[in-house]
């Protein structure tokens, strides 16, 4: 057979197949799901009204499965503090979700509390990447899938960040005999494991650079639904799908999803602002009951400014001082959960929300060039780079950090303290036992001092309190 008969039979060949896959397609029926999804809630009930409108409405029209990727609690007070934290885990059973990972946050209380939570849970709980020694969590299912009323297969795989240390976030006392494998290995070794689903869905608590980073390497998953650093996410990444919400609800991920038999013809991510939706009513009366709580609305004092982050580093600080005699208050960026906090009456719960972690406080003796060291190491962060080239430690005295053009500190500047005097600090729990280069003399570890009660006492003592939203703390870049 000549050239020329062999490129039109190929030509003859392409168009007779493409017909009868058009044919085909014609006479499948169209089948659609859409995928909602959650990530870092902390617990903010107020905004579940607006959710569950959300849900209903899209349930009126489509398929819906309905997914979390993490940090479910630690940020409000009703819900932490309740036993068991079973009002969060209660609204997410009432608005039907199906399947959820871990997110760090979910280990805060230890791993008796979270097992207790995966246990009256009616949604599956997901994570590839996490093994109790001792047992005390249960054995948990890498993924799962779920099959929708119109027979789509979705497999949903579950990991959580972990870091140098080889743990996600948090107090290395809560993660004692529990073991967390690399998740981007774990996740793609459930990706070679996976069959028989028609989409394979990763959901991610490991933030969204390294979502990109794991896509980039990775393109068996059709859809990865992130969550850890409360970015707004939407993109594509090595054909993957990658998106984020933010956190504390402000939006919801709306996947819509179109197949023709087993091939999909659409994948479309977006984030969707609840701000847009109004309340469903029996989940708003539902949330009013869980917050009517006496002993947590009762004022403690007021503030006689409105307060920004800045502001409220101060508050943390100077409350810090006062609560221990100390020289020197430090707190760290992370700690502070709220970024505004208006002038005005200030309830428990609000401090709560404020500062969720029952953080206590250690005293050191500390040098400038101890300071220094410490602050420099952290700006520098290559294990944590979330928390890396920002103003992570807020003091109630000023410093500069200096750095070079590419963002990489070089020193700090201390413009009122002596070099070489010692200073007594009073420093959050967290920084001592997270941080690299936290050195001292006299290290005492304050656990009767909480950073909450300090905060209140303050407030209580000198309402209303004014606070300076003036940075202390600043960077200048040499060249």
């Amino acid at each position: 057979m000549g050239v020329k008969k062999l490129i039109v039979s190929a030509i003859a060949f392409a168009v007779v197949a493409g017909a009868a896959v058009a044919l085909y397609d014609l006479e499948l029926r169209e089948r659609r799901v859409v995928i909602l999804s959650t990530n870092d809630i902390h617990a903010n009930i107020s905004r579940f009204a607006r959710l569950a409108e959300a849900v209903e409405r899209c349930r009126d029209t489509v398929d819906v499965v309905l997914v979390d990727a993490g940090d479910r609690w630690t940020g409000n007070a009703y819900v932490d503090l309740a036993e068991g934290r079973r009002p969060i885990i209660d609204l997410m059973d009432g608005l039907g979700f199906s399947v959820a990972t871990l997110g760090n946050h979910e280990f805060d209380k230890g791993p008796g509390l979270l097992s207790d939570a995966i246990g009256y849970a009616k949604f599956e709980t997901v994570c590839a990447n996490v093994v109790s020694e001792d047992g005390e969590l249960p054995a948990l299912q890498p993924a799962v899938t779920v099959r929708t009323a119109d027979g789509i297969r979705i497999r949903f795989v579950g990991v959580v960040t972990n870091y140098d240390n080889g743990h996600p976030d948090g107090s290395h006392r809560v993660y004692e005999d529990l073991e967390f494998p690399d998740p981007m290995e774990s996740a793609r070794e459930q990706a070679r494991l996976a069959s028989g689903c028609d989409l394979l869905v990763l959901l991610s608590h490991m933030g969204d650079r390294k979502d990109v980073e794991f896509a980039g390497g990775c393109s068996d998953y059709d859809l990865i639904i992130g969550g850890h650093t409360h970015a707004v996410v939407d993109t594509l990444v090595n054909g993957t799908v990658i998106g984020q919400t933010g956190c504390s609800l402000m939006n919801v991920g709306a996947t819509s999803v179109r197949m023709k038999g087993r091939r999909i013809v659409e994948l479309e991510y977006r984030n969707v602002s609840l701000d847009a939706y109004g309340e469903e009513p029996a989940v708003a009366a539902r949330v009013r009951e869980i917050t009517d709580n006496p002993e947590l609305n009762v004022s403690v004092g007021s503030t006689g400014v409105d307060l920004d982050k800045v502001g409220l580093a101060d508050m943390f600080t100077t409350s810090l001082v006062e609560a221990t005699g100390a020289d020197i208050g430090m707190y760290h960026y992370g700690g502070i959960r709220l970024i505004t906090l208006p002038a005005g009456e200030v309830s428990r719960a609000m401090l709560f929300t404020l500062e969720p972690f029952s953080s206590y406080v250690y005293t050191m003796e500390m040098t400038p060039e101890q300071m220094r060291r410490m602050i420099i190491t952290k700006y520098n962060d290559t294990g944590n780079p979330k928390e890396a080239h920002r103003i992570d430690i807020f003091a109630s005295v000023p410093y500069t950090i200096v750095t070079d053009a590419a963002d990489n500190a070089l020193d700090v500047e201390f413009p009122t303290l002596r070099e070489g005097r010692e200073y007594e600090v009073a420093i959050a729990n967290y920084i001592v036992e997270k941080y690299d280069d936290v050195e001292g003399d006299d290290i005492e570890c304050r656990d009767d001092v909480l950073v909450l009660d300090a905060i209140a006492e303050y407030l209580g003592e000198h309402s209303p309190a004014k606070f300076s939203n003036v940075p202390k703390q600043k960077r200048r870049v040499v060249r």
